[in-house]
């Protein structure tokens, strides 16, 4: 939603902040905030006006005519006030069919003044302009004020002056002094208005004495999209629930989900102890669940209302279903059980399988508790990989232990619905579509036309023929009173377009479409995408791959593309209306998709003003957008291949639709192919309150293409369009058969307001419901069904009416070419199998959350684990015992650095000096690291565990590496010896004695160490020695390895890592040094080096 409304406390803290900048010469508004938490003694400290002043107390909860219900409290002090509002705290309160507690007051001081000084004031957006309404005489009595106020509409391409304030809202008002003062007020509260994203400011009423004006009681609403924008100025809004409904933690937790995804995420909780739960994919398909469960008997048991849509992850799915589990099953049990219905219409981009995974995930989770509350589910799904998420689900539902049933677009959407209440019978098999991915199987296709043939041959799904065709009572005509933009064709088989964004996925789809459309020539003919250079992207067409164009500039594109007429613009919410008024500049561009969700309000109305004076239609914002069957569709519209294949969009039908969800116009695709010869086009307008086209506009383009048969129309509540339809049918401008249905007829069954998934779907009076405008439809000559479960049968039965009139001819089955699946959707789906490029078993970063080694990155941190901890985790994979972690931590500092003089280090730092980066002078130290320098460690833990584990005694040992000729590793050092110990050895050999359960080969090379430095005391145990052989007793005596793991580790060379890891710490501590000592190149001195050239050249 993008109107939301604010306390007043909210809406007067943001006019005192910013209302006098704009030289409104209002009085500050003086208010405190009350709810069962407040410390009265401290709010008289912060507030000492309170004891001093008489007081006004009110409840602050969204609350209308809060005086005429007795809820304000007038002229009181400050103990009445809290005795005002203790009488009223925590304790139910009816205002209308509502319920709720009232639980936030607001104090303010007492203004004394009389009835004449009260005005009304009142601004509000609609489409085309802001409303302003004015009457002189406000306060509680005011009664109709759209009958009695003076308005001024300030268009959206306009601004608002002084001279049309005083001139046409204070004609009532004689006094030329405070004419001025009034004027200057609402011309400031306009402008604060306009400058903060309201779109509904009501102020009733104002004060207005002889020597300021008060602000008594204010009601508000922000365009919540332009949070980016405002926030500055807004600060954090908390946006309260309507009266009657709590807010609980669980729709906060979803809210923050959806703000953190670029998917869409929703949860309304209407009642904690209902027992039908519903998880509904898509913002349209979720108020026609809704819909369906009401119409059906289910309102009062109706427990949530929600939906996913956008593509979420399967992580984000797995968080929002675990969500709605948990509440399902820790309210109290229901003597018939529960039911959960799990929905959706067809998907245009959603990874079916990916969510039902995380659907799944959150199942499995809840099983138990499933089973203790008698839980059935209902699944219908079907989009993107349908096939396979669908199988998962069944295979799930197996073993659950609970009722699963699970249906696939062969099944009416909303069918579940009848089935989880009892109304319908549950089908024992489903029927089977012949397809898969992006291809029908040998024979589906006539499959499908034998199992129709069949159908109507048994009476199934066929119209009543004794019925005739009703008429709109007007001869067909080609009348048209659209905006001029659209009275045109906008598609073609011939339409060119540019997209604007890095949509790969999309532009393939584009690209298949016109394949199996058996186009010419690709739609997509360039990209834009600023944030890289200009370049080429490679695509398929059909079987061979093609290079389209991609320009860091629309000008470029434009330029060398002229016979692009389309944008499609996949710009996100903040960019999309800068990257829409650029493409606007250029003449040629005659229609723009705009696909983007939350683009604020005002900068959508600016666009459809622009978009006007230049002629251009705009389909959107919040849309997937539209499909010309047979010529072109925009980005995701349609889904995969193989729904495009089953709705027959590969070839023109006769019947066209408009509708406002994007999701539930692939679900119309699916209704119109089963119930007639298919669709010519469907527009998907968008869900935000302001569309950049109407339901009109296109319904007109239809009735004046004589391509177009039937008409359907899907709206829903809010707003008022569908009542310029009814309009055009009885003047008639529409003379087509028109079959329409308006989503949200539960809207009305609700105690308290919901806001549906769509900007706009929100009733702000009676004639914005969803059953209103089915009346006027049905009244207006529509035809009109009892239900969006009928939908498909009345759009048949007027179909077949049309066939048997004449009016439509059937067109011949042509089947299309196939196109190839992508290897990695075919690989997805189970169909081929390869083998991967990499295995990895330690780390996985698909997921919302970092997991090492099977521990989310946020245990990591809690348990506090250290980098001993992480190394256990990622070189080991297992949590080892804290000492282990303690003992590799130690190790990494005292191996961290041994001074500049060493090979790794004199590297570094010559690296560092001839100004090479951090990354090449580090590894050049690194590449010292060996046998002969550091690298001793495996070497050491190899020759002490053989000596060792063949029972050679430690002087055996000492004589058979001399008799050998080799070197025994980690014996030695260049300056320490027996006389001068070097202290790390020191530090983790006691380390290792005291926590080590047993440290046998670290006691095996102590008594080589007594024996050479007999010979010789230099001839110490050294680092790489006391480590190597302390690593072998871990691996071996910790409990947490098996004998074979313990040396596969020693074989494999783990034990250097230590070093490796340490020595890097030292290296990037020398580099940082010689940068920061600002040390130029390094030469080395001629007299360090000895010159051995021969005397004489032979």
């Amino acid at each position: 939603m993008s109107a939301k409304a604010i306390t007043e406390a909210t809406g007067k803290d943001i006019l005192n902040r910013h209302l006098n900048q704009h030289g409104a010469g209002a009085a500050n508004c003086r208010f405190a905030t009350v709810n069962a938490e407040t410390d009265w003694s401290k709010l008289s400290i912060d507030h000492p006006w309170l004891l001093t002043t008489p007081l006004v107390v009110k409840p602050d909860q969204l609350i209308k005519r809060r005086g005429k219900l007795g809820l304000v409290g007038v002229k009181k002090n400050f103990e009445e006030v809290k005795q005002w509002i203790g009488e009223r705290l925590n304790k139910d309160q009816k205002i209308g069919n509502a319920v709720g507690k009232l639980r936030n007051f607001i104090i303010e001081p007492f203004i004394a003044h009389t009835e004449a000084e009260e005005m009304y004031v009142c601004i509000y957006s609609h489409r085309s302009a802001d409303t302003i309404l004015f009457y002189h005489l406000g306060g509680v009595d005011i009664g109709d004020v759209d009958a009695k106020a003076v308005k001024l509409d300030v268009k959206v391409d306009s601004t608002l002056s002084l001279a049309d304030v005083k001139t046409t809202l204070l004609k009532a008002i004689t006094d030329a002094p405070k004419k001025e003062r009034i004027a200057k007020f609402i011309y400031g509260l306009y402008a604060t208005f306009a400058d903060l994203y309201f779109t509904y400011l009501e102020i009733n009423p104002l004060v207005v004495t002889a020597d300021n004006l008060y602000i008594l009681d204010l009601a508000a609403k922000l365009d919540s999209t332009a949070d980016f924008i405002c926030r500055p100025k807004w600060g954090d809004i908390d946006y309260p629930p309507p009266f009657g409904r709590d807010a609980y933690p669980e729709e906060a937790y979803i809210a923050d989900l959806d703000a953190k995804s670029g998917a869409s995420l929703k949860l309304t909780i209407l009642n904690r102890n209902g027992r039908i739960w519903t998880m509904v994919a898509g913002g349209g398909a979720s108020v026609i669940y809704s819909d369906t469960i009401c119409d059906l008997g289910g309102a009062s048991e109706l427990a949530n209302y929600g939906e996913y849509s956008g593509a979420p992850s399967e992580q984000q799915t797995y968080e929002y279903a675990k969500t709605i589990l948990n509440l399902m099953t820790s309210s109290p049990k229901h003597p018939d059980g529960k039911v959960l219905i799990t929905g959706g219409g067809i998907a245009n981009f959603t990874n079916v399988a990916a969510t039902f995974q995380g659907i799944i995930t959150a199942l499995r989770e809840f099983q138990p508790k499933l089973i203790e509350h008698n839980v059935s589910i209902f699944v219908r799904r079907a989009g993107p990989n349908y096939q396979e998420g669908l199988r998962r689900m069944r295979d799930f539902g197996s073993t659950l232990g609970i009722p699963l049933h699970v249906f696939g677009p062969e099944t009416h959407m909303t069918a579940i619905c009848g089935m989880a209440l009892g109304k319908r019978p549950i089908p024992q098999v489903a029927s089977v579509e012949f397809s898969t991915a992006n291809f029908l199987l040998p024979g589906g296709q006539q499959a499908q036309a034998d199992l129709k043939e069949a159908n109507e041959a048994a009476g199934l799904g066929s119209a009543d023929e004794s019925d005739g065709l009703a008429t709109n009572n007007h001869q067909q005509g080609q009348s048209n009173g659209a905006n001029s933009n659209f009275n045109r064709k906008f598609f073609s088989n011939t339409t060119k377009a540019i997209v604007w964004g890095m949509q790969q996925r999309a532009v393939q789809s584009m690209l298949d479409f016109d394949f199996i459309c058996r186009r010419d020539e690709p739609s997509v003919v360039a990209m834009v995408y600023p944030f890289t250079g200009d370049h080429k992207q490679k695509y398929y067409w059909g079987h061979k791959e093609i290079l389209i164009p991609v320009y860091k500039k629309m000008s470029d594109a434009i330029h060398k593309h002229k016979e692009v007429d389309v944008m499609v613009n996949f710009a996100s919410l903040r960019s999309a209306y800068d990257s829409t008024l650029e493409v606007l500049e250029f003449p040629q561009i005659r229609t723009v998709a705009i696909i983007a969700e939350g683009i604020p309000e005002n900068m959508t109305r600016k666009l459809i003003v622009e978009a006007n004076k230049k002629g251009v239609a705009i389909i959107g914002p919040a849309t997937v957008g539209g499909v010309k069957p047979g010529c072109f569709k925009i980005g995701n519209t349609g889904g995969m291949l193989d729904n495009i294949l089953h709705s027959k969009l590969y070839r023109p039908g006769s019947v066209a639709y408009v509708s406002r969800s994007g999701g539930m116009s692939n679900e119309l695709n699916n209704i119109i192919s089963k119930a007639t010869d298919g669709v010519i086009e469907g527009i998907a307008i968008g869900g935000d309150r302001y569309p950049g086209s109407t339901f009109m506009d296109h319904i007109l383009r239809y009735q004046s293409d004589p391509e177009t048969k039937l008409l359907v129309l899907l709206g829903e509540v809010g707003g008022t369009e569908e009542y310029d339809v009814c309009a055009a049918i009885k003047d008639g401008r529409i003379t087509k058969p028109l079959v329409a249905w308006c989503i949200g007829t539960c809207a009305s069954m609700f105690t308290s307001e919901v806001q549906f998934g769509h900007a706009g779907s929100c009733a702000n009076s009676d004639r914005e419901t969803a059953t209103a405008k089915n009346k006027a439809l049905r009244d207006a000559g529509a035809y009109v069904p009892d239900s969006f479960d009928t939908l498909g049968e009345l759009i048949h039965h007027v179909y077949g009416e049309l066939v048997k009139t004449g009016r439509i001819v059937p067109r011949e089955e042509v089947p299309p070419p196939t196109v190839p699946m992508d290897y990695s959707w075919a690989r997805e789906l189970g169909l081929i199998r390869k083998p991967a490029s990499f295995m990895t078993s330690i780390c996985d970063e698909r997921g919302q959350e970092l997991i090492y080694a099977g521990m989310p990155i946020s245990e990591v941190l809690n348990k506090d684990v250290g980098i001993g901890g992480v190394i256990s985790l990622l070189w080991f994979q297992r949590c080892l015992p804290p000492y282990v972690c303690k003992f590799f931590e130690m190790c990494l500092m005292v191996t961290a650095d041994h001074g500049p003089a060493v090979s790794g280090a004199h590297n570094t730092i010559v690296c560092a000096r001839a100004g090479k980066d951090l990354v090449s002078s580090v590894v050049s130290g690194l590449l010292t690291i060996g046998d002969r320098f550091g690298g001793a460690l495996d070497g050491s833990a190899r020759q002490f565990s053989e000596a060792y584990d063949t029972n050679l005694h430690p002087m055996e040992f000492v004589n058979k590496m001399r008799k050998e000729g080799k070197l025994i590793l980690g014996i030695g050092h260049r300056v320490k010896s027996i006389n001068n110990p070097d202290v790390r050895v020191k530090i983790i050999k006691e380390f290792v004695m005291e926590n080590f359960p047993q440290c046998p080969l670290l006691k095996y090379a102590l008594e080589v160490e007594k024996i050479t430095t007999n010979k010789k005391p230099n001839l110490i145990l050294n680092v790489d020695g006391v480590i190597a052989t302390a690593f072998v007793d871990m691996l071996r005596n910790s409990g947490s390895f098996t004998s074979e793991e313990a040396q596969e580790y020693i074989n494999v060379g783990a034990i250097n890592s230590l070093f490796v890891l340490g020595r890097s710490i030292g290296f990037i501590g020398h580099y940082m040094d010689q940068k920061r000592l600002k040390q130029g190149l390094y030469r080395h001195p001629w007299d360090d080096i000895s010159y051995v050239i021969p005397e004489q050249y032979n």
